[in-house]
């Protein structure tokens, strides 16, 4: 197997270096995920352990960081951010073992990328403006998707339960011998659109599913059709191996995760929920964070417990039309342009909080980063008391990584405007659009709220009368201004997911397992520290299902030839290998424990 060694970048940020994912319209994965760039991504804090459940974790040493100068080794426990001991199978850990050096194989490397090139070469796109299954024949490619699978996995379709939902989503279901909550395992099998003014730009075809000795070529190999054939790997591998699960497991896969959601996830939710009953599962585990390194050979892996709210806001303006020789002193291109501006001079305060996401994150980093800046390392140990040095904190973290303000607070983009049909002819109707993601601490109310307070003087100074949301705020005689709901896919801020000893433990124990026993990934020491999602995955669908959703994708960010989204999307052939070795721990791991 071929050994490399992951090294630190010159500049390891305070923050979280990971891609986050943004996607389109709700946004996903940071996603538009805009791509799997390296965006900031902050960890979210554990809390700390009742004393008999000391050998869970690395040591009973509790370490007070506030204590210590410099970071922690990744052997040391911090009581800002427990760590737990890698966790191995041991019911199964001759199966485990078997696989290891199945695993290895040139055989089975290489049948594993050819499924993964299989998949990647059938242009299952989804599109923000797809209409409903049966109505719109884009959908029609899935049924190619579902042939592969079924070639490439018969085993797994033979011993399975397969369901179809809503024609293109699919669940697999693994019964288990014992009657203990199942486990949901996620992904999605559609990919963004190519771009067809791109396609020169590519290195090999978009859809080629090239392997060229290291990198596996084309749309959907990073996002996400490796998180899916890594899955059903594991799953075939383990069926072959004679496992049969105490536990049982679920496999849900929607098909428009791209887009909105709604044919695909949104389905699939109201089918498991009726299957499996409100909490019905012990945890749920979709794509989201994956691996980077600290520094001094250091890396850290970095699951997903919650993520942003979304919103996009339509800010639309009627006026009288006419003839452009007589024009008023604003036309409704120009009233919306000050609108606009109003919003964009007046973006949201980032918050720094000790109760959110981001502040534990920050400690966890402090704690263990032997890039972390020292007087910023200082001050994460004095804001935990101190309100001078919490403030001194955000500052710093803003200064040092501007993009930190994505994570402290709502943003928002003016992406879309439209306006005028003639040059001689008053344009009687113009709109803009501003996407929002909305922070941990808001809301959707909060945000229509803000917006309703921040224009209602521009529309009474302009005599006009808005309406915001459903509600009219100001009466004027020049004309209307509306904020509405574009897409109608506002969304909360998700819930948070726990990350005290039970399912995180768990899955941070595979995690650890499925890195230190790699030959490929060659560290001195592993950190796994939960984080916050700038974006949106399938999970959004899924809160009803159970309240430990982690999201996490298990290859480093060096394995991204040119991230996802983008030209040239290609995921390092070997790094799939790995995401199989952490699934197949991971569901015998789940299988064998009694924290769930």
């Amino acid at each position: 197997m071929h050994s490399r060694s992951v090294k630190a970048e010159d500049d390891v940020l305070p923050g979280l270096g990971f891609q986050a994912q943004v996607h389109r319209r709700r946004s996903p994965h940071l996603r538009g995920l805009l791509s799997c760039l390296a965006l900031l991504c902050l960890l979210h804090l554990s809390q700390g352990l009742p004393s008999s459940l000391c050998r869970f974790r690395r040591t009973c040493n509790d370490i007070d960081p506030s204590s210590q100068t410099g970071p922690l080794p990744p052997s040391a426990n911090s009581s800002a951010c427990p760590q737990w001991d890698a966790t191995y199978p041991t019911k199964h850990a001759r199966l485990d073992a078997d696989l290891e050096l199945l695993y290895g194989t040139d055989d089975f490397k290489l049948n594993a990328y050819k499924a993964l090139g299989g998949a990647v070469q059938i242009p299952s796109e989804s599109y923000d403006d797809n209409e409903p299954v049966g109505q719109d024949p884009r959908w029609e490619i899935f049924a190619k998707l579902h042939e592969h699978l079924e070639i490439t996995f018969p085993l797994v379709y033979e011993k399975l339960k397969v369901t179809k939902v809503n024609t293109y989503g699919l669940v697999f279901h693994w019964q288990g011998s014992t009657q203990a909550k199942p486990i949901l395992i996620t992904a999605h099998q559609d990919v963004v659109p190519v771009e067809p003014s791109t396609i020169s730009q590519w290195e090999h075809d978009p859809y080629s599913g090239y392997y060229d000795g290291t990198w596996i070529w084309g749309r959907g190999s990073c996002d996400d059709k490796g998180d899916l054939i890594q899955q059903l790997l594991s799953v075939n591998a383990l069926l072959e191996g004679g496992f049969a699960p105490s536990r049982t497991l679920v496999l849900a896969y929607g098909f428009d995760e791209e887009s909105a959601g709604e044919q695909g996830a949104a389905q699939l939710a109201k089918y498991l929920e009726a299957t499996y009953g409100r909490d019905g599962f012990a945890m749920l585990l979709d794509e989201g964070g994956g691996i980077m390194d600290l520094g001094e050979g250091m890396i850290v892996a970095s699951p997903s417990v919650s993520e942003k709210g979304y919103l996009d806001v339509k800010v639309e303006i009627k006026t009288p039309g006419g003839h452009s020789s007589v024009p008023p002193a604003h036309t409704s291109i120009g009233l919306l342009s000050r609108f606009i501006t109003v919003i964009e001079d007046n973006p949201h305060e980032p918050q720094l909080l000790r109760t959110g996401t981001q502040f534990t994150s920050i400690q966890c980093l402090a704690a263990y980063s032997p890039s972390y800046p020292e007087d910023l390392r200082t001050l994460a140990k004095e804001a935990t008391s101190d309100d001078s040095a919490l403030q001194k904190l955000k500052e710093g973290l803003l200064a040092v990584y501007p993009l930190f303000k994505a994570e402290l607070g709502t943003t928002q983009a003016v992406d879309l405007i439209q306006g005028g049909i003639k040059v001689n002819a008053l344009p009687e109707q113009t709109s803009a659009v501003v996407n929002h993601r909305i922070a941990e601490h808001s809301s959707v109310r909060d945000l229509q709220r803000h917006l309703a307070d921040l224009l209602s003087p521009v529309a009474a100074k302009y005599d006009l009368t808005l309406e915001a949301f459903g509600q009219i705020v100001v009466t004027g005689s020049a004309g209307e201004v509306s904020l509405s709901d574009a897409s109608y896919t506002a969304l909360e801020p998700s819930p948070v997911s726990p990350t005290t000893y039970g399912p995180y433990s768990l899955l941070g124990g595979s995690i650890k397992a499925a890195l230190a026993s790699s030959t490929f990934y060659n560290t001195s020491g592993i950190i796994v520290a939960p984080s916050l999602s700038l974006g949106n995955t399938d999970t959004k669908s899924y809160w009803n299902l159970t309240k430990h959703i982690f999201r996490y994708s298990p290859f480093h960010e060096s394995d991204m030839y040119n991230g996802a989204h983008t030209v040239n999307e290609a995921r390092r052939a070997e790094s799939v290998i790995e995401g199989i070795r952490f699934y197949t721990k991971f569901i015998l791991n789940v299988d064998e424990s009694e924290l769930l």
